[in-house]
């Protein structure tokens, strides 16, 4: 009986351990967007910006850091394989840009590259979902990278490759 209580407990204390680090609803301001999925070649255009979600590129962007901005249907194509983009506004000073190069450091499936046109200082994208930063100091970068990237919950095709795709810019 000792025992079925001690595993009883193990259970209970690693369910609750999985509860507190599903944080997915529970990071501030990420907005949720219901988007269409397919392949498709040419400039496609996007209800969100950046783009969150869509049709897109046959080829995915390789995951990594851009100095000049990405074609959008690439960089969505990677969103699907369960990659967060990082954009910031162009004119960002370089040590905000090199905080969010050292936060996508902590998950190989990320993007960072300007955005032209960004309305906030810095947006975060994963397949379906975005927060917009005033701050590349905000903590919830952080917490939206380890939510969203590779999430078996939120990307159609998670695990699927990264690299050697597209790595092309504009």
């Amino acid at each position: 009986m000792k025992r079925i209580h001690s595993t009883l407990l193990l259970v209970a204390g690693l369910i609750g351990l999985a509860a507190c680090n599903n944080n997915s609803g529970n990071i501030e301001g990420v907005e949720s967007f219901k988007v269409a999925q397919g392949h498709k070649e040419g400039q496609l255009s996007y209800e969100q910006t950046p783009p969150v979600g869509g049709e897109h590129n046959p080829i995915w962007q390789n995951c990594g850091v851009y100095e000049k901005p990405l074609y959008n249907e690439y960089a969505v194509h990677s969103l699907e394989h369960g990659a967060v983009w990082i954009t910031y506004q162009p004119d960002l000073p370089k040590e905000e840009v090199d905080k969010l190069i050292q936060a996508a450091k902590s998950n190989s499936y990320t993007l960072v590259s300007p955005f032209p046109g960004l309305d906030s200082k810095v947006a975060l994208a994963a397949w379906g979902k975005m927060l917009k930063l005033d701050s590349a100091d905000d903590k919830r970068i952080g917490q939206f990278i380890s939510t969203y990237a590779q999430s078996s919950t939120n990307a159609p095709e998670p695990g699927a490759a990264c690299s050697g795709g597209y790595s092309e810019t504009r």
